[in-house]
């Protein structure tokens, strides 16, 4: 089970804190961030900011002082003097604003995904649908196990990050029915190309190297699909990736209290 730093829930008309709900299962948006160092930097906080107060109005959760409210309540929970190296959550319905604090942990490389037929409700959206993905996830020792989203024979995302996949040194994702998450936006700036095409089971062997991206995750190379006997041939892009990756961490701004 994940150790919690903190959980705490708010009302969302008045701010007034309430006892915590995790809000899972509930009509709402969700999005979680990397928060890291002393003093503390939140990696993309801007785009996860931004793109969870756009997601809340397509929900019709509709506040004028939304965003002001959600910087309040993190600014009230985080610490100047604490040495972070945590996913920050922040989680809204129609009535309640929560926000937990998980310690991260770092992906091993005999990582290994597991296959589950199951797609996302309205997977475009970082919604609060998550309780058959956080079943199976609770189930793994998550720095080394995922599991893989299966539709249809296709391959969609995991439980946690969007998927990469390498063939003859080009870059592919799945078409449809998946969320492009904020580091997914990230490494759209730094590979040339990615191709979007369906995914298929049964071509998955043609791949040399499947990679997770994602806040929890960062880059996380899969070494392992055991129900179809798929194991990598290299680690070249993920390498690749990775260094970018460090990159745009080190740049990454302090947070601003």
């Amino acid at each position: 089970m994940a150790k919690y730093l903190l959980k705490k829930s708010y009302q969302l008309k008045n701010l007034k804190q309430i006892e915590f709900h995790d809000l899972w299962g509930d009509h709402g948006i969700f999005t979680t961030m990397w928060i890291f160092g002393k003093p503390a930097k939140i990696l993309f906080f801007e785009n996860h900011l931004k793109k969870l107060i756009s997601s809340l109005k397509k929900y019709q959760i509709k506040k004028k002082s939304l965003k002001k409210n959600i910087l309040e309540i993190i600014n009230k929970n985080l610490s100047k003097k604490k040495k972070y190296n945590h996913l920050l959550r922040v989680a809204v319905n129609k009535k309640t604003i929560s926000i937990s604090l998980r310690k991260r942990v770092k992906s091993k490389l005999n990582f290994n995904l597991k296959l589950i037929k199951l797609k996302r409700e309205k997977p475009e959206f970082k919604n609060l649908k998550y309780k058959k993905i956080l079943y199976h996830l609770s189930k793994m020792d998550n720095s080394k196990s995922d599991i893989a989203l299966v539709s249809n024979q296709k391959l969609l995302e995991t439980g946690t990050s969007n998927l990469l996949f390498i063939k003859d040194q080009k870059f592919f994702t799945p078409k449809k029915d998946y969320y492009e998450g904020n580091t997914y936006k990230f490494f759209k700036t730094k590979i040339k190309k990615i191709i979007k095409k369906d995914i298929f089971l049964k071509e998955i062997k043609n791949y040399d190297e499947i990679l997770l991206i994602g806040s929890g995750k960062g880059v996380t190379s899969v070494r392992t699909i055991n129900e179809i006997q798929w194991k990598r041939k290299n680690l070249e892009k993920f390498r690749l990736l990775s260094r970018h990756y460090d990159v745009v961490i080190n740049k990454c701004n302090s947070y601003r209290f």
